[in-house]
């Protein structure tokens, strides 16, 4: 599984401790891996709950969750934004400029690209809304393939 964030960084390290704690309790009382869909639900719930709540600030942090799903061989791309809501989806941009982003996967995207025009194509993304130089020391691509995830 891999998560990442967009925005308040202390934000994002409390939910990740969070969501390690909620698939920890899963584990003990179910002895397996808890849903990915599930853990994804709870996390936001998790959100929700701090939005709601009087005297405590919610999160400011937007999460991107790829998990895979036992048994369907694939893995998932989940979002969840500072709201709490969360929603599954096959490609997305998020920060600042995620305006530019999504409209430049809308043309881009389609299910068949391989696993290198799916490379290229997330970092062209990346550039249409990058401010600055964009080098290998300042972008960070993630490929989860065959339940392996590697940062490249």
């Amino acid at each position: 599984n891999s998560l990442v964030y967009s925005s308040m960084g202390p934000d994002y390290r409390v939910l990740v401790h969070r969501a390690r704690k909620l698939a920890q309790q899963y584990y003990l009382v179910y002895q397996e891996p808890i849903p990915r869909a599930q853990l994804v639900q709870r996390v936001a719930s998790v959100i929700q709950e701090y939005n709601q709540s009087g005297g405590v600030s919610s999160f400011g942090v937007s999460l991107l969750i790829c998990a895979t799903a036992p048994g369907l061989g694939r893995p998932y791309l989940f979002q969840s934004d500072p709201s709490g809501a969360y929603f599954a989806l096959k490609a997305t941009a998020m920060g600042k400029n995620y305006v530019n982003g999504k409209t430049f996967l809308e043309k881009r995207y389609n299910e068949d690209l391989e696993l290198e025009d799916a490379i290229h194509t997330a970092i062209l993304t990346l550039k249409e809304s990058f401010e600055g130089q964009m080098t290998e020391d300042n972008i960070e691509v993630g490929i989860f393939k065959d339940y392996l995830a590697a940062i490249a």
